[in-house]
């Protein structure tokens, strides 16, 4: 079994779905954990209760990671409270589908961007700044950046961006042995715009026609991979890009 024991690790948006199941997985680990979320503070705090009830140390901050002086606060309250940063996971996104390309808002555009890309960028800009030495910087993308779906260019288009940084930055701080990596989950059930079973129905039955297994992604199986990129079993996989979607084309 890995373990994190003695590692902090810090996930945005990480009060419900994706964020919630790598930030648990990762305090059963062992790790101590930093919870962001930006409204939902209800949910922020059971996943804080949960993570302390698993006798590791957590703490919940509030920040908008559209705004860089907010992620420049998380980070700094983070390392007075544990004294390091070991794991950084830029989960934090909205989504907007079946929008067709011919019909998003300016608005749409601006807030998709300032969350999923602007924000992304500058997580792991202070990851970079502050992740200790053989750490592990994860971007948690989407399929829609592997395959285009239709109704999906603004918030496909936003989570594609990041992806190239992941590129980058692999390069710029490999040599501190800090590994950085990209989780590409399919569409998740019980999370998301598929957190209630009827929800999207046409979109859900195209998805499932895609995908070999006949099923959408769960959480878990986002932070099964989470669990890789943050123990030592990836140490040596450095800028690189896990579709984990079961064998799908959509």
């Amino acid at each position: 079994m890995n373990s994190l024991k003695n590692k902090v690790a810090l996930i945005t948006g990480s009060a419900r779905g994706l964020g919630k199941a790598i930030a648990e997985r990762y305090a059963a680990l062992g790790a101590d954990v930093v919870i962001n979320y930006s409204r939902d503070k209800a949910s922020a705090d059971e996943v804080l209760s949960n993570i302390k009830a698993m006798g590791v140390r957590v703490i919940a901050v509030q920040a908008d990671v559209s705004k860089v002086a907010d992620l420049e606060r998380l980070f700094e309250t983070a390392k007075k409270e544990f004294g390091k940063i070991d794991i950084v996971v830029a989960n934090a996104g909205i989504e907007l589908v079946e929008t067709p390309v011919v019909d998003f808002t300016e608005e749409q555009f601006d807030r998709l961007f300032a969350i999923n890309t602007k924000g992304a960028y500058f997580t792991m800009q202070q990851a970079a700044r502050n992740v200790e030495d053989k750490g592990r910087i994860i971007y948690i993308a989407s399929s829609t950046t592997a395959f285009p779906v239709q109704g999906m260019a603004v918030y496909g288009g936003s989570k594609t961006t990041p992806r190239y940084m992941i590129d980058v930055l692999s390069k710029e701080i490999g040599h501190r042995g800090v590994t950085v990596n990209t989780i590409i989950p399919f569409a998740v059930d019980h999370s998301g715009i598929f957190a209630e079973p009827d929800s999207y129905p046409e979109l859900r039955k195209q998805l499932l026609d895609s995908c070999p297994m006949g099923r959408l992604a769960e959480v878990e199986d986002v932070a099964n991979a989470a669990e890789f990129f943050a123990s030592d079993l990836s140490s040596f996989v450095n800028g690189q890009h896990l579709l984990v979607n079961g064998g799908a084309t959509n």
